[in-house]
This record gives structure tokens, sequence and C-alpha cells, in this order.
């Protein structure tokens, strides 16, 4: 029996591959491939390497030879259904092997997947970040070949495709190459671009593509630079581990700086017109939660009614701030958030269900969690539905259309 039993369709907004060492570096054209460093997973979890780099690679080969012999074992196919949620990370079916992953869409019961990478928001970040372009450029492209391989095998895998904003004149460009690729969304940091806001008009080209091709722009938490001040942290005390026993990933201090890029960011989106200008246009807001966003929406309002009188620019806009997100923008909350006073709060147009496969963090039990939440509000079968399924395939428009039946 699949992990959903809720009775509903369900459709997965956040979900990962396991990049191996050499991912990015095997999908890149050869110009930049030897400027690619192999992924060394820093922390707590199971690759941990240090040391020479050839011995460090062998090692990872090896590492993951043995990983993929397991995954094909017998004893561990055998209980992979009924340890579907309890299996994380590289142990995960499917999560770095690509044909094992219809099997689990299967035992997850889920109808798709939205399917994002695990370790290269921040490389990618960087890389755009650098002056670079070249460099960040063919590493999104490689990215991009990667990301849509792994998703090939099964049509229930939606690929994410990675877009540079750094280059305002090439980026209406890549993101019409990621379309044609077959990008199931285009992805974009939830920060600002260097040099430029993300609601820059030489940027309409990007967005007007995205809302003909009618799939969604994404963010994702991990894509833009440190998310606080790290002298934070330089408190006299040992550093905290994060979900995976290490020290390079979200506590709690770093976790409350989550919500500060993309609230601010579409924030000025909604500003200076870009949801004005592009109404049909789609954006998801992925794995950086939705507790915040109704006092960011109520935020919004009072900027609205403060300034208004003297901005032209707001003035110019046919809706409120708040009835731009619940048109156009959707969250993911994590599954320790409440989600039912969200829904009540902010409406049943915002939010939507992840698990964040096969990663540590989106927990075992996220759908029990979400109903639990959903019930201490009163949740109605219609917002629930929407939730589940609806609010997903608004958002993602044409890229979802072959799993909805006709």
């Amino acid at each position: 029996m699949p992990y959903n039993r809720t009775g509903y369709v369900v459709h997965d907004a956040d979900a990962h591959i396991m990049e191996t060492p050499s991912w990015l570096r095997d999908h890149a054209d050869p110009a930049i491939r030897d400027r690619i460093p192999l992924l060394t997973y820093p922390g707590g979890n199971e690759l941990r390497q240090t040391g020479d780099p050839d011995e460090q690679r062998r090692d990872l080969e090896a590492a993951f030879e043995r990983l993929a012999a397991k995954h094909a074992s017998p004893e561990y196919r055998a209980a992979e259904a009924e340890e579907i949620m309890l299996r994380k990370n590289f142990a995960a079916t499917g999560s770095f092997l690509a044909e094992d992953r219809p099997r689990a869409l299967d035992h997850l019961g889920f109808a798709s997947q939205l399917v994002f990478n695990t370790f290269h928001n921040r490389r990618l970040h960087d890389w755009e970040h650098s002056g670079d372009m070249e460099l960040a450029i063919g590493a999104a492209r490689a990215h991009n070949r990667g990301m849509l391989e792994f998703c090939s095998v099964d049509p229930r895998l939606l690929p994410t495709c990675y877009v540079p904003l750094a280059d305002l004149e090439r980026a209406p460009a890549l993101a019409e190459e990621a379309i044609e690729a077959g990008a199931a969304a285009l992805l974009v940091a939830s920060g600002c671009p260097p040099g430029h806001s993300p609601s820059h008009i030489a940027l309409d080209g990007v967005w007007a593509r995205a809302e003909e091709a009618r799939i969604p722009i994404v963010f994702h938490v991990g894509g833009t630079g440190d998310l606080i001040d790290p002298d934070y942290f330089n408190n006299g005390l040992p550093v905290p581990p994060d979900f995976h026993g290490g020290e390079e990933n979200f506590r709690s201090v770093d976790y409350m700086g989550i919500p500060g890029p993309p609230a601010q960011t579409l924030a000025t989106m909604i500003f200076d017109g870009v949801l004005e200008r592009f109404p049909d246009l789609r954006i998801g807001v992925i794995e950086q939660g939705a507790i915040w966003v109704p006092s960011w929406c109520r935020q919004m309002e009072s900027a609205f009614d403060a300034f208004s009188r003297h901005e032209e620019r707001l003035r110019a806009l046919s809706l409120r701030p708040s009835e731009y997100v619940r048109r156009q923008i959707r969250f993911t909350p994590y599954p320790t958030e409440d989600v039912g006073w969200v829904i009540a709060q902010a409406g049943p147009e915002v939010c939507l269900f992840s698990s964040d496969y096969p990663h540590v963090e989106g927990g075992r039990r996220p759908i029990e969690r979400f109903e639990a939440s959903l019930d201490a509000s009163d949740i109605d079968t219609h917002a629930r539905q929407r939730f589940y399924a609806d609010n997903f395939l608004d958002l993602m428009g044409s890229a979802v259309e072959h799993l909805v039946p006709t």
C-alpha cells in the first residue's frame, strides 16, 4: 500500500535528486568541465571525504558502486515499499539511480514530483555572482542537462532548469533554451541578481517566455548565499549540528533568515509591476516555508497604503499586493508549520503539499503532520483538494497537462 492514503490525488511540489560526485562535470561542455570541482559532500552524511583529491575521487566512486549494488539487492528491494519514508538521502529509493525513481513514486503514491537538485543551488548562485558569466551559464546548462536526463525516465518527474538572471541581455534566450529543452519550471535564485533588481524591465523577456509556455518560475532554498551574517554564530559556543549531523546546513538561527530573500524579491516584483504586466505568470516559492506569508502580505498592504500616494508605480497597479499573491504565487509550508492557520489567514490558493523526498528535513510523516494541522483549523475538503493537487496544477500549467485526465 502506498504512503499516500489520504484519498486525494497528491502532487509533490518539492522533491530532489541526490547528485553523484561528477554529476555536474559529466553534463558540462568540455570548455568548462575541468573548472567544475567534484562534489566532496562535506558534513555529517555517509559520504564525508577528506585527503588527497585523487584518493578522494577513487573513494567516492567506490562508495557509489557499493551503494548502487545495495540498492539492486533483493533484500533492499523487498523492504523498500514499507520503508519508503524511512530511508533518506542516498539510502532512499531513486535518490540517485534514475531507473529506480518510478518505483519510489509508486510506493509514495504521488501523481507527480517537481524535482530539484540537492547540492548545486549554492554553487549555481556563487558562479552567477562571480562575474564569470561563461562559467555561470555553462554550469547552468550542465545542471539542466542532468535534470532533464534524470527526469526523462518517467513523465511524472518534472524537471526544474536553472536560468541565471545576471546577464540582462542573455537571460531571455537562456530561458527560451531551457523551455525548448523540456523544462517543467524555470529555477531562478530567490535573492537579488548581481548588479540589478529582479524586477528590471530587461528581464521581462524571461517572464514573458515562461508565461507564454505556461510553466512557472520557481525559487528554492539554498540559492541565495549566506542567509544571515555568519558572525551570528561567533558566540563562543560549540556549533550545533544540523539535520544531517554536520555544520554546513540549517540550524535554528539561520532558519530564521530563510523568508528574507523571497519576501524581498517578490515584494519588489509586485511593486514594480512584474505581476501586473504578466498576469498569467505563476511563481512557486519552494522549501522556504509559508508561515511568514500572512504577515508578509499584511506588511505589503501597509507599504502599499503608505507609499501609493507618492509612488506612481503603486498607483499603476490594478490589484492590491495580497491579491497578486493569491492569484499568482504558491508556497510550500514546512511540515512543522501550521498549514491550517496559513490557509485560514492567507486563503486556500497559496499553499502546496511537498515531501522534500528524499531529504531528512522533510521528515517521515509529512502528510500526517499536515493533516493534523488541517484538522485543527477545520479546513474544508475544497481547500484540502487545493492544497494537495489543484494549486499545484494551477502553478505548473502546461507542464502537467499530460497528468490530468481528460
